[in-house]
């Protein structure tokens, strides 16, 4: 009885191995999901976005329109290290010790990332940003190191990823050196082509096998947290609203937020997004770079509509024109994105459009001057719109029942 009991505890344990050999692995595994490791990944970098989105926040109410350029460099170094990982993970995820220690230093980074942000916002230069980026991309340097040494046919590959990453590493913590607004933007958007040239560079020399229902899966899941920052927005008006014993503005916000946040939801979920990764290479590049524009818009979006509460309660130092266009150009530029990848995948002129159309009606809003309760109302109304059109063009298809 006492060998039988052993034995049901050991089965029951997840054992994890010191070191096995990094392959790739079978990029048609059947039921491949998210891993437990991803998702504490994906929730740590979460913080990281909530710093960068609260930085924008506060460029917002301030007036500092200036601050988008912050917000920008800093969403990208979280995002490019999110994505590094998250294409890496699907192809090579050994999940041995060394494996999971890497990703807790990539973690790490992130929230020296977070830490520094502030410090980048106000002057353009931030040495624990640095510091917190180059944690996360060495130890990505060090998973690369691991691929070449257990896959003989991807080494060439994972060799080009390995130098490329370390070489672009170098010379952003060279940037520390320089000085000025203008050198640091033209600096900043010539290592950002580097860096986007890693890829392009090593991918030549051979395919890494990832797994396309498992990156559509990645990518669903961190949209559906940085959503979770517009959702904060909302709260926070309920919260406003309480207190203040339900200002009609702030219950506009409510309104409004809800209906952003549940239509941009709507909207990417709007169909399945593995064959976006099927494709031509090309393709493939082109989806997972314009990612970025979505996971930052949609951050955008929350910080605008946190700067709109802002407002209604008299703690913004910002006339609601300028709040409500910077929450209807990054809905704008939210359904853009979305509706040129529809488009483009599906050569279906029409999402293109449709997504334009409904960019252009929210920038309208946004720059009607309204006051900010209505703004962001009838922008949630307009998104609402979208979703309402999508109904009722996919509801005759054979299968809208189970995709509208």
């Amino acid at each position: 009885m006492g060998g039988r009991w052993q034995t049901l505890q050991v089965s029951h344990t997840n054992l994890v191995p010191l070191r096995r050999r990094m392959q790739p692995r079978d990029p048609h595994e059947a039921h491949r999901v998210a891993t437990p490791l991803e998702l504490l990944f994906d929730l740590v970098f979460v913080v990281a976005i909530a710093s960068a989105a609260a930085g924008w926040h506060h460029g917002i109410v301030e007036g500092h329109v200036g601050d988008l350029a912050g917000f920008v460099m800093v969403f990208f170094a979280i995002w490019w290290a999110w994505m590094n990982f998250t294409w890496f993970a699907s192809a090579y995820d050994c999940d041995d010790v060394a494996y999971r220690l890497l990703a807790f230093a990539i973690m790490a980074g992130s929230l020296l990332i977070a830490a520094g942000t502030p410090g980048l916002f106000d002057t353009g230069q931030s040495t624990l940003v640095v510091a917190g980026y180059a944690v996360m991309r060495f130890a990505m340097v060090a998973m690369w190191l691991r691929a070449a040494g257990g896959h003989p046919e991807g080494r060439q590959t994972a060799l080009w990823y390995a130098g490329g990453i370390a070489v672009v590493q170098a010379l952003w913590i060279g940037r520390l050196l320089v000085e000025g607004l203008p050198a640091l933007l033209v600096s900043f958007w010539a290592l950002v082509v580097l860096e986007l040239l890693v890829p392009v560079l090593a991918e030549r020399h051979g395919i890494t096998p990832f797994h396309p229902h498992h990156i559509a899966e990645r990518y669903s899941l961190l949209t559906i947290i940085v959503l979770g920052e517009v959702i904060l927005a909302s709260v926070q008006a309920v919260q406003g609203a309480l207190v203040e014993g339900r200002r009609p503005g702030l219950l506009l916000v409510v309104a409004g937020g809800l209906l952003t946040v549940f239509a941009m939801w709507w909207l990417y979920f709007k169909r399945e997004h593995a064959d976006l990764f099927e494709g031509p290479v090309r393709t493939t590049f082109a989806v997972g770079y314009g990612h970025y524009v979505v996971f930052a818009s949609v951050a955008a979006t929350g910080a605008a509509l946190a700067a709109a509460v802002d407002v209604v309660q008299g703690d913004g130092h910002v006339a609601p024109r300028v709040v409500g266009l910077a929450l209807a150009s990054s809905v704008a530029v939210y359904v853009w994105a979305l509706g040129a990848m529809h488009a483009a995948l599906d050569r279906d002129r029409r999402e293109g459009l449709a997504g334009g159309a409904v960019g252009v009606l929210a920038l309208v809003v946004g720059a009607a001057g309204a006051s900010m309760g209505v703004t962001v109302l009838l922008i949630g109304l307009v998104l609402a719109g979208a979703v309402a059109q999508h109904v009722l063009s996919t509801r005759d298809e054979p299968d809208a029942v189970t995709t509208a």
